[in-house]
């Protein structure tokens, strides 16, 4: 009898670099040699997701678009292959100037331009600084720049930050594709770029796109960055089911997939089915999280006894071993497995499922009726299995009498429209990190303006513990402030954590390169790719 719900193999986990590299279990026989050059159509690759991007515009997303913008567009720094801290990108270099880490320089790289051809100096990064301010979009990426007080230019090349207190995570949030450089005579200042054109100045530009369908992108031969440049083009085709991405690939239509692979999909492929196929399955460990969050305005999610009677109940091994086949692991603390800071406060709390446990909660606090509540969730952003992992969680709580669950669901642009306003009492959510540091799994979630657009005040998270940690550029260092504030969260159960993904790439094995195509945020780096031409 397998036992789902089992004590983490490591109840602290100290002192741990970031986890971003990804490792081929699976190279198939022969001596492929890598093509150099070759006719466009041999150049180019074709990559299917399930991650379709929200918006074109850079200052309104703080989702998964970042997938197409990290390809696009440029920013100062980012994370090359197998990097774990941020690296000059547009940047010839960047660093704090002074004792108290609130001033960050950055001199500009010489000649660089946009994709059609205007300057790109340091008037246009504070531009696309402070366009992104003053649009201020709801559920956008300004909540990184909090600690931001004001963008200054020297000459052409140098740009200069003055940040309101000590921030170590600074260089961090530069690397993200949310500070993507736009072109200020493309990109209205105080309003959002309407269209499907994008004018930037990363390594491809966009040569056309259709909204949840395919977007193709083409080599950026005036780009000047970090990345180098293995294929000519690549055709980003958006899917909706797992199932459809898979049979794509087996019919040679696209050459990799990743990002919204159903478990079966990825069991199947570990198997036989990869052999038979000739596809290469590329895995690796992930910090994508999974969560639930209550919203503290409906009548009995507010409540903490039923939060935590919730927690009580929850059996995250279930879902990890019936729902993921094992292809992801539980999780006990918003802050995954593979990062300083990581803890297992849930199972510290509350051990094993259980119901005479859950029901002493909700007795001491004199609900002695089953709780009503309502678990929303989205159909189409985190892969086919989300479904039955919700139908899962309802028959957990239903079975132990002390809950009655209603399940109601969304498309993602409706699912964010509604959790936004704050109409969800529970609802899920998934995170793929904006930067390799446990600050980004703490940080969005609190305060009364976070990433979810649902108010968690927590003075003692965001007036004591974040600012500590932040003071501290020796990131190894922040260890107790973090396991604090995490302490806090589990008190709290405001927030939930489910499970932890790995993440893993299937490729026809023509294609080489997708060991090195993810960033530490799981983003692929399309330039990464490139077509084997003989065996």
């Amino acid at each position: 009898m397998r036992v789902f719900s089992e004590v983490p193999a490591a109840r602290r986990t100290r002192g741990l670099r970031p986890v971003a590299a990804i490792a081929s279990i699976s190279l198939l026989a022969g001596c492929g040699v890598l093509s150099s050059e070759g006719s466009d159509d041999e150049e180019q690759i074709t990559v299917g997701t399930m991650s379709a991007p929200s918006t074109l515009d850079p200052a309104k997303a703080w989702d998964s678009s970042w997938e197409l913008y990290r390809n696009v567009f440029q920013t100062l720094l980012s994370f090359p292959s197998g990097a774990t801290e941020p690296e000059p990108d547009a940047a010839e270099s960047c660093e704090f100037k002074d004792a108290t880490s609130t001033v960050y320089v950055c001199e500009l790289r010489e000649g660089l331009t946009f994709s059609d051809g205007d300057k790109l100096d340091a008037a246009a990064v504070k531009y696309s600084f402070d366009r992104m301010r003053t649009i201020a979009a709801k559920g956008g990426p300004t909540g990184l720049l909090g600690s931001l007080d004001k963008v200054a230019t020297k000459g052409d090349r140098t740009v200069v930050f003055r940040l309101k207190k000590a921030d170590a995570t600074f260089p961090f949030v530069l690397a993200t594709p949310a500070m993507s450089i736009v072109d200020p005579g493309e990109y209205p200042a105080d309003k959002l770029r309407e269209g499907d054109e994008i004018t930037g100045s990363g390594p491809y530009t966009l040569q056309s796109y259709s909204a949840n369908d395919k977007a193709e992108l083409v080599r950026n031969d005036h780009y000047e960055g970090a990345a180098d440049i293995k294929n000519d083009a690549v055709t980003i085709r958006y899917f909706q089911k797992s199932s459809a991405m898979i049979d794509a690939l087996k019919n040679k239509q696209i050459d990799v997939t990743f990002r919204g692979l159903a478990s079966e999909d990825i069991v199947a492929m570990q198997g036989r089915g990869r052999r038979e196929q000739d596809i290469e399955l590329v895995e690796g460990s992930g910090t994508e999280i999974r969560y639930l969050v209550f919203n503290t305005k409906d009548p009995w999610a507010r409540k903490l006894p039923v939060r935590r009677a919730f927690a009580q109940l929850l059996d995250r091994g279930a879902i990890a071993h019936k729902i993921y086949k094992d292809t992801v692991e539980p999780l006990y603390s918003m802050v995954p497995r593979g990062l300083t800071g990581h803890a297992t406060g849930f199972f510290d709390k509350y051990g094993n499922p259980s119901v005479t446990k859950a029901k002493k909660i909700l007795n001491d606090a004199g609900i002695h009726q089953p709780v009503p509540l309502t678990l929303w969730y989205t159909t189409d952003r985190y892969g086919s299995a989300t479904e039955p992992e919700f139908a899962e969680i309802k028959r957990q709580l239903e079975s132990s009498g002390l809950f009655r669950i209603t399940l109601k669901s969304r498309p993602w642009t409706q699912f964010q429209e509604g959790y936004s306003k704050g109409e969800y009492p529970v609802f899920g959510r998934g995170w793929f990190p904006d930067f390799p540091d446990a600050d980004n799994f703490i940080t969005p979630f609190v305060g009364p303006k976070n990433v979810l657009n649902t108010p968690y005040p927590s003075k003692e998270i965001t007036d004591e513990v974040l600012p500590r940690e932040r003071r501290e550029a020796d990131r190894s260092a922040v260890i107790d402030q973090f396991e604090r504030a995490q302490e806090i969260l589990v008190d709290d159960v405001r927030l939930l954590p489910l499970w932890q993904g790995k993440q893993y790439i299937l490729s026809s094995e023509e294609i080489a390169g997708g060991e090195r195509a993810l960033d530490p945020s799981a983003i692929m780096m399309m330039w990464e790719l490139q077509r084997k031409t003989s065996w």
